[in-house]
């Protein structure tokens, strides 16, 4: 089983900044693709950026060239930066990874919000 630690949520004014963390341990084979998802009330969960194993970024059009995710695979952990930020990036954000023989897990969640 593999367990996910998050951190670095928070209350922060619009075009300010924070950075998830999101730590992987337990019995971890080999994590492949590692993202974050966020989830406001009344709407599903959406995938906000995902890093596979070789580092290819994929971002939802509203974060593009706000949002960076990166992973660092020797600690298990993934990181996603949040610059310029909006009202509409608030949510509680859900760190995913999908280890290949372990399956998916996901993260307790962290809230974000943002004011105006």
């Amino acid at each position: 089983q593999v367990q996910l630690v998050e951190s670095g949520g928070g209350l922060v004014q619009a075009g300010g900044s924070l950075r998830l963390s999101c730590a992987a341990s337990g019995s971890i084979f080999r994590i492949n693709d590692m993202g974050w998802f966020r989830q406001v009330p009344g709407k599903q969960r959406e995938l906000v950026a995902g890093i596979t194993i070789g580092g290819s970024t994929k971002y939802v059009d509203s974060v593009k060239g706000r949002f960076t995710i990166s992973r660092d695979n020797d600690r298990n952990t993934v990181y996603l930066q949040m610059n310029s930020l909006k009202p509409e990036d608030s949510g509680v954000y859900y760190c995913y990874v999908q280890d290949s023989l372990r399956g998916g897990s996901w993260g307790q969640g962290t809230q974000v919000t943002v004011s105006s």
